[in-house]
């Protein structure tokens, strides 16, 4: 996210929460927020009149620069302004996305997503405590920050409703869709150990692209025949998910920050989980760990 982005997000959040921890969990700096709201946001207002022209031009005129811009809107729109002045507005209000990215088509999955509406969220209406081991699960990415704060890397664990097991994890640098089949091939693994019928299953995560992909879908729709939800609020759909990632990171944040490569990153992350799943106690499961709840509640086939 750009620091413009951040300055918009933060422009739309700070009436409900303090400024200051607004920035912090955006990661901008005050500096740039000031900066962008004593100069940025005075020089945008000042030539405010010009934007709806501008993006009259933009859009009709999609293969302008600035230059060919200025001459339109001083000849056409009778706005006569010097062209570093277009060049400028141009950059802060974003036109040259206007001018040169065309939506995408949406993809089929991402076609029978928007055409199932809230039916493609499979668990929204499901009774909770009613859900046993290893019937629904939820995954998302995570950032984790690690080399004492220097570095940044990617986790994607997919997490058991009931049990609270760790099913199947994976750790890389970028959040993409082999990160995520390595973290599926092993939950697939661990359900399969179990006896689980993945047809049975259900997987529920986000809209993210990932997710929403040829590669992903086909492997998990079609070859392995489980049951994917979407989440259609975002985070607020997930919040199973984001409760791990979030205390997982809490607890185990100087570890993480101490480990100094990728390599070491994985190993940390392996025993933590490792922890998770067969010594922490988890108070949803009566302060049990996730593998002695199962080998109590399990009905083996």
């Amino acid at each position: 996210m750009s620091n413009k982005e951040k300055v918009a997000l933060a422009e739309t959040t700070k009436d409900d929460y303090s400024l200051p921890a607004v920035l912090a969990a955006l990661e901008l700096p005050r500096s740039t927020w000031y900066y962008h709201q004593k100069y940025v946001k005075a020089y945008t207002e000042k030539y405010a009149h010009l934007r709806g022209p501008l993006e009259v031009i933009a859009r009709e005129n999609p293969a302008y620069g600035y230059r060919r811009t200025t001459r339109e809107l001083k000849e056409v729109q009778r706005h006569k302004t010097n062209h570093k002045v277009v060049q400028r507005l141009h950059q802060e209000w974003g036109l040259p996305l206007i001018r040169s990215i065309k939506p995408p088509k949406p993809s089929g999955i991402r076609q029978v997503i928007t055409a199932a509406g809230d039916r493609i969220n499979l668990v929204a209406k499901a009774e909770k405590d009613e859900i046993e081991s290893f019937e629904v699960a939820y995954t998302d990415f995570t950032e984790l920050v690690y080399a004492d704060g220097e570095r940044k890397a990617h986790l994607i664990p997919i997490i058991d409703h009931a049990s609270k097991m760790v099913l199947g994890w994976a750790v890389g640098d970028r959040a993409v869709t082999d990160l995520a089949l390595r973290a599926w091939e092993y939950a697939r693994e661990t359900l399969i150990g179990y006896g689980v019928e993945l047809h049975d299953f259900i997987l529920h995560h986000d809209q993210d692209p990932v997710f929403t992909g040829y590669r992903w879908t086909a492997q998990l729709l079609l070859k392995d025949q489980v049951r994917v939800s979407y989440a259609l609020n975002g985070a607020r759909d997930n919040p199973e998910m984001e409760s791990f990632n979030s205390r997982f990171k809490t607890e185990n944040r100087s570890l993480l920050l101490d480990a100094q490569t990728l390599e070491e990153l994985q190993l940390v992350v392996r025993e933590r989980m490792g922890y998770h799943n067969e010594v922490r106690r988890h108070s949803t499961i009566g302060y049990q760990a996730p593998v002695e709840y199962i080998a109590t509640q399990w009905q083996w086939s």
